[in-house]
């Protein structure tokens, strides 16, 4: 264990100083010359450690400027965050938030004139343009839709998005996982087995991932993946690099190390040794990006370089019952598994563990009813005095899980949340800004003040635009009112007061001022010079969206939604500014927009954006997919698991163009995947999944089934059977 200092440290923050057990208390305060592996279950206490040991290195005097701090996702850093920017915290430098990608893209823009010849890219004496992943899909759109018409790809039925972004994938995994990506291509041939017509997808998506990495090269262009191999291949072995690195940051705090590239795991490897002092905290049973990449092996291989290992065992947020509960049910599915711990469990019989008050199980015969009875039980538990601690549950403290989170899901949940006045809030990571209605809305409103993009929304798209800028309105009356007022040949909206009286009492008059107030704005809007897209939004939020009286002025969730597509525009443009050609369009300045439209029309998926994690309304019941509130590593104390009859828990996601086991380090080259394969890693993640769930659940499991599906279909899937078996 590690030595205990015995002097008291002068606490900076003493508000939010939270009460430590004593192996959390001498991590945090240990040497400062020391390098520790902490591990442990989920709910342990370890991120707490981290944020202590933070604050004890500020504490002693240790400069900020010289502490980095690493994660695998930026979200995971939201607990330090807190404490970095405590209003209560001293004057002085700045700790380094950051991940291994964006600190590939640091150095990239740092070192350009050192990686820029070694690396190929045509034009070295000019700048780079760093793509995110919405542009990095426009530009592979470009180069292969015109080869979607040679019959590329012509035995794959999935979406034109999905492709592109499978592609983009398969270079990603080369970068992180280490090998050329010129490679892809003959290892997800190598396993596959099966009809031979396959194999010319495989081939095709390797000449689609070619093009696309010299189109980079020839243009400047860097996309992650690209980004990642210039720093682990080009700067990492320059000596001015390393010693810049190294002599700039002499403290490590390194959160879910499980949960990041191997890539990254080998540089830390070599980087490690130079550091004063170093944590590095590893999540055991967890490992929920390995479709991203992430490898739990070389992660956990990390622990040989560190001073001592220090392990902890006793869960801050599972109750005893929970354990129980999730113990069975992890031997249920897997086992032989001996990387998913719970704390002992008591020797319960079958008829005591069907007792067990940590399980509740709602049962209906339809879909709908299931959701009704859903919606009681949370409302129950916010307004009754049932909670053991003789305090009432907050609205924070519940969150329904769903292994999918289709937009019907979330609309039919969220609609009976809000019917009983519970507030909530949702978070799809991968979902197209396209599809989130507050992102449709501003999409269509601009459209509406372009006139010479040429898009004409159709009258559903205006109405359902107004519902969502002006509040008060409905969508019934919204629609009457776009079936009098828009024109769509022309784009031309009349006024308020030219409709019949009878009608304006029934849209009503104060909903007939804010359309004259949006309808004003928009018309004054066309008299002048366009602006860039991203000002245009940020000009019509602030003008007229978020003033009291419209849609977006108490919608925290709509004003996540538009922050994120400002800024996806804002990078979109940048992007383009700099690398548009007549190849792509005639006239590309006053384009932008409209190729920003027609790209989200397509179905480009979303970026990650850090306000989609750190939603204002915290105080909220949380709908999401299991692995997005995996990532957002938080305990509740009621977790609902909606479809828990669904093969969705455990199956993968068709992709027919990549594979997350077959370009991982921990495949050998040239092994077939097998419907063994399938089944072994299928239970294997489905009892990681359960697990990390558990571990992040203090009191209770609703599991929720209803004997027809949400697709009308009877469902019998596997954690249902680990359910009958545990219990």
């Amino acid at each position: 264990m590690c030595q205990r200092i015995d002097k008291p440290p002068r606490l900076l923050y003493p508000r939010f100083m939270p009460t430590l057990s004593l192996p959390q208390r001498q991590i945090a305060e240990s040497p400062l010359d020391l390098k520790l592996f902490l591990s442990g279950p989920a709910g342990c206490g370890k991120t707490t450690a981290g944020v202590e040991r933070m604050r004890y290195l500020l504490e002693q005097g240790v400069p900020g400027e010289t502490i980095l701090l690493l994660t695998p996702q930026r979200s995971l850093q939201e607990p330090y965050l807190d404490l970095l920017y405590s209003p209560e915290r001293n004057a002085g430098g700045e700790v380094t938030p950051a991940t291994f990608g964006g600190l590939a893209r640091r150095m990239c823009d740092l070192f350009w004139s050192l990686a820029a010849e070694a690396a190929g890219f045509a034009h070295p004496d000019q700048p780079p343009v760093f793509l995110t992943l919405e542009t990095a899909q426009y530009y592979m759109a470009h180069l292969v839709r015109p080869l979607l018409d040679a019959d590329y790809f012509e035995s794959v039925t999935i979406d034109r998005n999905r492709l592109y972004s499978q592609i983009i994938d398969n270079l990603n995994k080369a970068a992180v996982i280490g090998f050329p990506h010129t490679e892809i291509g003959a290892r997800l041939d190598a396993a596959y087995f099966g009809d031979p017509a396959q194999r010319r997808v495989y081939a095709d998506a390797q000449d689609c991932a070619n093009r696309f990495r010299q189109y980079c090269l020839d243009h400047n262009l860097l996309d992650f993946s690209l980004q990642f191999e210039i720093f682990a291949n080009i700067l990492w072995e320059q000596e001015i690099v390393r010693d810049y690195l190294m002599r700039t940051y002499r403290h490590l705090i390194y959160d879910n190390v499980e949960e990041d590239v191997p890539r990254a795991h080998d540089i830390l490897r070599e980087w490690l040794p130079s550091f004063d002092s170093a944590l590095l905290i590893y999540d055991e049973g967890a490992g929920f990006r390995y479709f991203l990449g992430a490898d739990v092996q070389t992660g956990w291989a990390l622990r040989e370089l560190c001073d001592e290992h220090v392990r902890l065992q006793e869960s801050f947020v599972m109750s005893a019952e929970v354990a129980n509960l999730g113990s069975s049910l992890v031997q249920a599915i897997a086992p032989n598994s001996d990387a998913l711990h719970f704390p002992p469990s008591s020797d319960e019989t079958k008829e005591e563990r069907g007792k067990n008050d940590a399980l509740q199980i709602i049962q209906s015969r339809f879909y709908p009813q299931l959701l009704d009875a859903v919606a009681d039980e949370i409302e129950r538990l916010l307004t009754e005095d049932i909670h053991p601690s003789a305090f009432r549950l907050q609205p924070s403290d519940i969150v329904i899980l769903a292994p999918y989170l289709s937009d019907a899901l979330r609309f039919s949940i969220t609609n009976r949340l809000e019917a009983r006045g519970i507030p909530w809030r949702s978070h799809r990571p991968s979902r197209s800004l396209h599809d989130e209605p507050a992102s449709h809305a501003l999409i269509t409103l601009a459209a509406l003040a372009h006139p010479h993009w040429s898009i004409h929304p159709p009258k559903f798209d205006v109405a359902y635009a107004l519902m969502q800028s002006i509040d008060g309105l409905d969508l019934v009356r919204a629609q009457l009112l776009t079936e009098i007022v828009y024109r769509q040949r022309d784009l031309g909206l009349s006024s308020f007061d030219q409709i019949k009286s009878d009608i304006q009492d029934r849209i009503t008059f104060s909903v007939g001022n804010r359309y004259s107030v949006l309808r004003d704005w928009l018309l004054t809007y066309r008299e002048r010079d366009p602006l860039p897209l991203d000002h245009f939004f940020r000009k019509l939020f602030g003008e007229v969206l978020s003033q009291p009286g419209f849609g977006y002025h108490s919608s925290f969730d709509s004003v996540r939604v538009a922050a994120s597509l400002v800024e996806s525009v804002k990078k979109f443009r940048q992007s383009l500014e700099s690398t548009f050609n007549e190849s792509i369009a005639a006239d590309p300045i006053p384009n932008l927009g409209r190729e920003y439209i027609q790209m989200l029309q397509d179905g480009v998926i979303a970026a990650s954006y850090l306000e989609g994690w750190q939603a204002e309304e915290k105080e909220a019941v949380l709908v999401a997919p299991a692995h997005t509130f995996l990532m957002m590593n938080r305990p509740v104390s009621v977790q609902f698991w909606l479809d828990a009859g669904s093969s969705g828990w455990y199956e993968r996601l068709s992709q027919p163009l990549t594979h997350p086991y077959v370009l991982s380090r921990g495949w050998k080259a040239g092994t077939q995947w097998t419907d063994a394969d399938d089944v072994r890693y299928g239970k294997e993640a489905l009892a990681r999944l359960v697990s990390g769930l558990l571990h992040r659940c203090r009191e209770r499991v609703y599991v929720c089934l209803s004997e027809l599906g949400e697709s009308g279909f009877e469902q019998r899937g596997e954690l249902l059977r680990a359910f009958q078996k545990a219990v």
